[in-house]
C-alpha cells in the first residue's frame, strides 16, 4: 500500500520541543499520520519526528524546533516531502 505524501514547508519555531513536529490536524488526517512523520529533503536527507496536532499551524507547514533544525542543517522555509513514518514489521 502506498503511503500518502505532500510537499510542505518546514518552519523553525522556538516553542516546539526537540524531537517533535507540530502539524495542522486536517493535514495529519489527510496524510494518515498518527504519531510519527518522515521528512525527506531533496530526496537525500531523511529525518524523523514525533508529530503532534496544533491548530495554529497553517495547512501547508510543519513546525520544528529551531536549534534542532540548525544542527541538522535545515533552513527555515525549506520545502520537504512529508509522510507518515513507515512502521517496520520484523518477522
Amino acid at each position: 500500500m502506498q503511503r500518502k505524501e505532500r510537499r510542505l514547508r518546514i518552519r523553525r519555531k522556538d516553542e516546539v520541543p526537540e524531537g517533535k513536529a507540530y502539524m495542522n490536524p486536517s493535514t495529519m488526517a489527510e496524510l494518515g499520520i498518527t504519531s510519527e512523520i518522515e521528512v525527506v529533503i531533496a530526496g537525500k536527507k531523511k529525518l524523523h519526528f514525533s508529530s503532534q496536532t496544533f491548530d495554529k499551524v497553517p495547512p501547508n507547514e510543519v513546525w520544528c524546533n529551531t536549534d534542532e533544525l540548525k544542527t541538522l542543517g535545515v533552513a527555515d522555509n525549506t520545502i520537504a516531502t512529508i509522510r507518515a513514518r513507515e512502521v517496520s514489521t520484523s518477522v
